[in-house]
């Protein structure tokens, strides 16, 4: 198609444009895409993970001209996955100017439509819709009506134009015919009443909608996907039989297979280039934040069927650097380090990413958090330092490890450590003696990343009851796990 694109019904003919549906357009580009050889990557662009499971099974129900849906828990793409779909759209498509439907010029199916064709003929206008203005989505909410999706009759219109009732011109359509020849969504799909789910029955299947008794049918051209959480079947709703049999696909999605994927979606989606602080986050803290999110999904204390959203990384990252961010400038600093104490300020990006579960409840939101905060890090302490217990033959208890005995033993003579998130000297956890030299012997760390190793260190006693660990506005103190046990008698 040239750069001036054809006006009229006539030019449009001459032009050699060629009508197709909207699943066959879809089809074919995804077609020509996989021919010129491009990457899941570069046909879904910013979706990572999915390379391998989901979007195989989206294409080929593009291939299959195909309504679908996906199906998985929170946070896991599925909306930014549909709304990608404008990407299998032509860039622009021709209809015929003043109709609600979007009429395909060279077939027409409101009754507008028609009279314009047949009054104009070849005269008749043509305007050109952009491929993101033929993408419309509907939030399913328990309040959404029939006349929402797909219409009905205005008397006001009937009486304003002197109409008889039976006249065509007479109906307001709803956001799904107007939408005709594009991509129609609908997230979370069970929260529809029954009744309205019914309502989309014929669209589905026969390809038309009929709006209350009116007996004109509108044959429309438009791909209906949707999302769902599992959790609605049992909590809020649940998809009709009929409705989910004639949903041709149902995709599952999941969340990152590997913490290489799940860093690489953290880095891309956290927004943590600051102009006013140049913050670095190393890389045990990286994977401590990564880590949280894993322990996440496996805790007792959080609603599995609920989910964990990928999310929760990215505002943990944010609220990190921000916190880091905030030291820095407080002390007239350029650049700074994330540390650990930045990462349990943070627990307010955790505590509204997950629900709980009865036990959670009653241990609390900000404890629940804390506890996943200090889990992941303690998951980063195994793979760094030797494990805090043995198992000898000769006893059924483990024990601790020589190694840190002489750290316990020095928390044990009435010792404690407070590592402050507004302070400008990271060094509290490496005058703890004999700390220093066991994290350099065990680990491979760069020298700027051993405070915070020997922080990690620490974290990782506490979660193995070998110390004790309190909270304060003045940050986090390690002391003696005993003492602390001893102090409510």
């Amino acid at each position: 198609m040239t750069e001036k694109r054809p006006r009229n019904l006539g030019e449009l003919r001459r032009a050699g444009w060629r009508s197709r549906g909207v699943r066959d357009e879809v089809r074919e580009n995804l077609v020509a895409s996989l021919r010129a050889g491009t990457t899941e990557r570069e046909r879904w662009p910013g979706i990572l993970g999915y390379e391998r499971t989901v979007i195989p099974q989206i294409e080929n129900a593009i291939l299959g001209r195909h309504d679908f849906i996906l199906l998985g828990l929170r946070g896991q793409a599925k909306t930014r996955l549909l709304r990608m779909l404008t990407n299998l759209l032509d860039p622009f498509v021709p209809a015929l100017e003043g109709c609600e439907l979007n009429d395909d010029p060279f077939a027409p199916i409101s009754a507008r439509g028609r009279r314009l064709v047949a009054e104009s003929g070849d005269g008749a206008s043509v305007v050109w819709i952009a491929r993101e203005d033929r993408y419309r989505e509907k939030l399913a909410t328990p309040d959404v009506s029939i006349a929402d999706l797909l219409g009905d009759v205005d008397p006001i219109k009937a009486a304003s134009r002197r109409l008889s009732l039976a006249d065509e011109d007479v109906l307001h359509f709803g956001i799904i015919p107007r939408t005709n020849r594009g991509i129609f969504a609908v997230n979370e799909l069970p929260d529809l009443s029954p009744r309205i789910q019914v309502g989309l029955l014929n669209i589905l299947e026969e390809r038309d909608v009929q709006l209350r008794g009116f007996p004109v049918r509108f044959p429309l051209d438009v791909l209906l996907v949707f999302s769902a959480n599992p959790e609605d079947y049992t909590n809020r709703g649940a998809i009709i039989t009929p409705l989910r049999d004639r949903i041709a696909s149902q995709i599952l999605t999941h969340y990152p297979p590997s913490m290489a994927v799940a860093r690489a979606i953290t880095d891309q989606e956290a927004w943590t280039r600051r102009g006013a602080v140049d913050v670095k986050v190393p890389e045990l803290l990286r994977e401590a934040i990564e880590e949280t999110a894993i322990q996440a999904r496996a805790s007792e204390f959080v609603d599995q069927k609920s989910g964990v959203s990928v999310r929760l990384t990215t505002s943990l990252l944010e609220t990190v650097v921000s916190n880091a961010e905030r030291r820095a400038l407080r002390h007239g600093l350029k650049r700074i380090r994330a540390r650990l104490a930045d990462l349990f300020a943070a627990e307010s990006a955790v505590t509204g990413k997950i629900e709980l579960v009865f036990e959670g409840e009653r241990e609390g939101p900000a404890a629940v958090a804390d506890r996943l905060l200090g889990e992941g890090v303690a998951a980063v302490f195994r793979r760094l330092l030797p494990a805090p217990y043995q198992q000898r033959r000769d006893r059924k208890e483990p024990e601790p490890v020589d190694v840190y005995k002489p750290i316990v033993d020095w928390f044990a003579a009435g010792h404690t450590v407070v590592i402050q998130d507004q302070s400008a000297d990271d060094d509290a956890a490496r005058k703890v003696p004999g700390l220093e030299k066991l994290v350099r012997a065990h680990a491979e760390i760069a020298d700027d990343e051993l405070s915070l190793a020997c922080e990690i260190a620490l974290e990782g006693l506490h979660r193995a009851s070998l110390l004790s660990k309190d909270r304060s506005p003045d940050g986090v103190s390690y002391g003696d796990m005993l003492k602390r046990m001893f102090a409510g008698f």
